[in-house]
């Protein structure tokens, strides 16, 4: 892919419809599965998370790119995203912490984004007839044909993308949220030992888990169980990923090895991974939950948090019957499940993101039920 200006783009979806706008960042024809954000801020963090692998976002907000990019704020070491769709692109930043434009973070990272689309029209077609997949593109081929190539796209159901957003080695994490910007948040002494197992784990999680009193130790979501029996941690954290939860086998057998050996906490995909793990299903959603305002009811307490979300996939709550498992919180906009844990054991998973970066910091409070969880060796109490 090569850089160019408002070059001639169209963004064509499965199901025939065909939108018109120009191209910035880069070049050239990205395919995958279409799906809405409709978050105001936090663009960069969306173009770096691991879990948007294999989609083409599309912005509900009509100004993107007002702010510029910043190191700071990645979620991990590249963009993620097959492509990205706004209505308009802003070419001039204001932010003191800003190195770039977004239009040149595109460019830089090989990745394509296109202008000029009605992006709210993008966003009711995917309502009404759900996420499917679709193709960007300035190549000069005929709408016939780009709709030929679009019919042949395969759903996201049955991907398994976590072998191509997971670390290749294990490492350590030791960074908290304190920066030359914010020096004053200084983690909590380290207490625990925790192994993330990393089926495309966001950065602001680690330093949500620094922050709480852990030493963390990230290893590739392939590992064994018996590996991390090995570093004896004093819990297992499951991180959040892209794709089909039904078809990520090792990351839920090495799950199955550690019940009852050692405390588990999963967010998003992880979350997902637990509840298969211990015999449940998942099922996919029509068109997500992608956004930083979703309200989520914890059955116990009634407490309603705004969180923020990126999952296209959800539990089954008919198949948690026998696992072990018990909803603790749903989603007050399609009661869907948003929590789980283990009647009798340190285990539970929620869908949305407690880290929220970006988005609302309701729920980061679960990072310390962890720790708690961690210190008793027993399921979280009500607050969870």
């Amino acid at each position: 892919m090569t850089t160019a200006r408002q070059t001639p783009a169209r963004l064509v979806l499965q199901d025939g419809s065909i939108y018109r706008g120009t191209s910035f960042g880069a070049t050239g024809t990205a395919g995958g599965e279409v799906v809405f954000n409709t978050a105001m801020t936090g663009y960069q963090e969306v173009l770096t998370d691991p879990s948007y692998c294999g989609q083409i976002v599309t912005m509900t907000y009509p100004l993107i790119g007002n702010y510029g990019v910043t190191p700071q704020d990645v979620e991990s070491t590249r963009v993620q995203v097959k492509g990205f769709v706004v209505c308009e692109n802003s070419r001039i930043y204001s932010n003191f912490r800003a190195s770039g434009s977004l239009s040149d973070y595109l460019a830089e990272h090989g990745v394509m984004g296109v202008e000029g689309i009605d992006t709210r029209a993008v966003t009711r077609r995917i309502r009404v007839a759900g996420a499917m997949p679709g193709l960007i593109t300035t190549e000069d081929a005929t709408d016939e044909e780009l709709l030929r190539r679009a019919e042949t796209m395969p759903g996201m159901a049955g991907q398994n993308l976590v072998p191509l957003v997971t670390c290749e080695a294990p490492y350590d994490w030791q960074e908290g949220f304190a920066t030359d910007f914010d020096p004053q948040r200084k983690p909590r002494a380290a207490h625990f030992d925790v192994v993330a197992l990393d089926c495309g784990l966001k950065t602001n999680i680690l330093r949500w888990l620094v922050q709480s009193g852990c030493r963390v130790s990230v290893v590739p979501a392939d590992v064994v169980p018996e590996q991390i029996i090995d570093m004896d941690p004093d819990g297992v954290f499951i991180s959040n990923g892209p794709g089909d939860p039904e078809v990520v086998c090792p990351a839920i057998e090495c799950i199955r090895g550690l019940v009852g050996k050692k405390p588990m906490f999963g967010i998003c995909l992880g979350h997902q991974l637990i509840s298969l793990a211990f015999g449940a299903s998942t099922y996919k959603l029509k068109f997500g939950h992608r956004g930083a305002n979703q309200p989520v009811k914890d059955l116990r307490t009634g407490k309603v948090s705004i969180t923020s979300q990126n999952h296209g996939f959800a539990t089954d709550e008919s198949t948690l019957e026998g696992t072990g498992l018990v909803v603790t919180q749903t989603n007050l906009n399609d009661s869907t499940v948003e929590g789980v844990q283990h009647v009798e054991l340190p285990v539970f998973g929620v869908q949305y993101h407690p880290e929220a970066s970006p988005g609302p910091h309701d729920a980061g409070y679960l990072f310390r039920v962890f720790a708690h969880m961690m210190t008793t060796g027993e399921p979280p109490g009500e607050e969870q």
